[in-house]
């Protein structure tokens, strides 16, 4: 990895990004969006909302992004672009490291934009500090970019891309405590749980809205959270393919 060619990379999509407005209004605008109209179907159970709101802070950026990094990936390969920047002094992994640098940017406005509209906007009631609120919704962002560019590479086109994310994350939207506590769900689809990204991603953003910040359980979730993305970017590395078969 060259941290040169890293940034390169990084660049070269927030350029892209830049010119791609329906992509950028997606990306920023369409959780804080769903956020809202969970708010307005639970106008009249506002404990309901404080409920479900939060794990909805990790749930919506991460299938976001998911979606749009898996897509954008298989379209370098798919249009001969990807071959052409591996002709340069570039590796898979700086390839990767570039694409997540630039959505983790992006995943940073998401965040401002969503934790400011869901805390300020809707009274979303949480025990916890804000700003460990907004790094948990980032880290959940680039979740979802690092899960994308590793199942990009078992897709060959756009539309297989977009199949990619009710096969691998609306499972785990189902079992990540959303909807029944993970201590309640059958032993079997608890182990399982237990394994997917997206539950300590949720963890982490109900731990932090009750109060235990980084010091305490949400600290140990998050960091769960962070070696998924450490250990999908490296395993996209790994099986990251030039071109479409």
């Amino acid at each position: 990895m060259t941290p040169r060619v890293t940034l390169a990379v990084a660049a070269r999509v927030i350029a892209q990004l830049r010119r791609d407005h329906r992509t950028v209004a997606m990306l920023i605008v369409v959780p804080a969006v769903l956020i809202a109209l969970m708010w307005w179907i639970f106008l009249d159970s506002p404990a309901t909302f404080d409920r479900v709101g939060g794990p909805l802070l990790a749930v919506f950026p991460a299938i976001i992004m998911f979606i749009v990094t898996s897509v954008a990936t298989l379209r370098e390969r798919s249009t001969g672009t990807l071959s052409r920047l591996f002709t340069l002094p570039m590796g898979k992994l700086d390839f990767l490291l570039g694409y997540a640098l630039a959505f983790a940017l992006i995943a940073v406005v998401q965040a401002v934009v969503v934790v400011s509209i869901s805390l300020y906007a809707l009274d979303l009631d949480i025990q916890g500090d804000a700003w460990q609120l907004g790094v948990v919704a980032v880290l959940d962002g680039v979740l979802g970019t690092a899960l994308g560019l590793f199942a990009s590479a078992f897709a060959a086109t756009e539309f297989q891309a977009v199949q990619m994310m009710p096969a691998v994350m609306i499972p785990q939207l189902l079992l990540c405590g959303l909807f029944v506590p993970r201590e309640n769900l059958p032993d079997v689809l608890q182990a399982v749980s237990d394994v997917l990204p997206l539950s300590y991603a949720v963890d982490a953003v109900i731990g932090v809205a009750q109060g235990n910040g980084f010091d305490s359980g949400a600290g140990t979730d998050t960091m769960v959270v962070l070696a998924f993305i450490l250990g999908a970017l490296a395993l996209g590395a790994a099986t990251l393919k030039r071109r479409t078969a």
